[in-house]
Formats: structure tokens, C-alpha cells, sequence
């Protein structure tokens, strides 16, 4: 089972660093008028998308494993699963962006974006703190 939780680990910090990158990339966006700098923007939030998904499925993918072999017990493991969940709401509503902005309709200031970006490590925060305090 440590393994799986290894796995769990290492897929987890992966797709972060891409939740925290792509809102990143869509600060840029906002703030440049230059085409070319605009098609490279699209160019490289598209494959940061594309990477990110699959590291967020097998991310949920050995969560569920770890969560299947060590059950379902205490308070603290609901709250993080609620948080997930708008993780996973939040990597949906990036590929939205990411879709809107390939079509050239951004309709938010680059300081929606700086906002936007705090989310996850608000998120993160907490997820650390309940399984590693798991406080109820």
C-alpha cells in the first residue's frame, strides 16, 4: 500500500504544479495585445492542459485505491474529498478558460486571473493540514 500512496503522492504534486502554472499562463494572456504572443499562450495552455488531465485522473485514480484499502473512517477524510471535488471543478472550469481564450473570448482582466490562481494553494493548504493533523 505504500507504493500506491507513493504514486498517489507524486501524481498529486504533479498536477499541481500544472494548476499552479496554467492560471499563470492566463495572467499573461490577459495582459498581452501582441498576436504572436497570444498564439504561443494558446499553444502552450493547451498542452499544459492536455498533460494536466491525466495526472489529475491517476491522481484520483490511486487516491481511490488508497481509499478502498484503508477505508472510509473520520471526518477529516470527507472534508478533503468535498475539497477534491472542487479541485476537479476547478481543473474543468481551467480547460473552459483555456477553450475560451483558443477562440480569442477572455472576458476576465489579468487580475481575475491573479485571484483565480491562489485558489489551488488555498486548497492544497488545507488538504495537507486534515490528512496530516486529520483534526476531526
Amino acid at each position: 500500500m505504500l507504493w500506491i500512496k507513493a504514486l498517489h503522492i507524486i501524481f498529486v504534486v504533479s498536477w499541481f504544479a500544472g494548476l499552479f502554472y496554467l492560471p499563470r499562463l492566463f495572467v499573461n494572456h490577459a495582459m498581452d495585445d501582441t498576436v504572436s504572443t497570444h498564439e504561443r499562450l494558446k499553444l502552450m495552455e493547451q498542452k499544459l492542459f492536455r498533460f494536466m488531465t491525466p495526472l489529475a485522473i491517476l491522481a484520483m485514480a490511486f487516491g481511490t485505491w488508497l481509499w478502498l484499502g484503508y477505508g472510509f473512517s473520520g471526518g477529516w477524510l470527507h472534508a478533503k474529498l468535498v475539497l477534491v471535488g472542487f479541485l476537479i471543478a476547478y481543473h474543468i472550469y481551467c480547460g473552459q478558460i483555456v477553450h475560451a481564450f483558443r477562440e480569442d473570448r477572455n472576458r476576465h482582466s489579468h487580475v481575475f486571473y491573479r485571484w483565480m490562481n491562489e485558489l489551488p494553494v488555498l486548497i492544497l493548504a488545507v488538504i495537507v493540514i486534515l490528512v496530516v493533523v486529520k483534526p476531526f
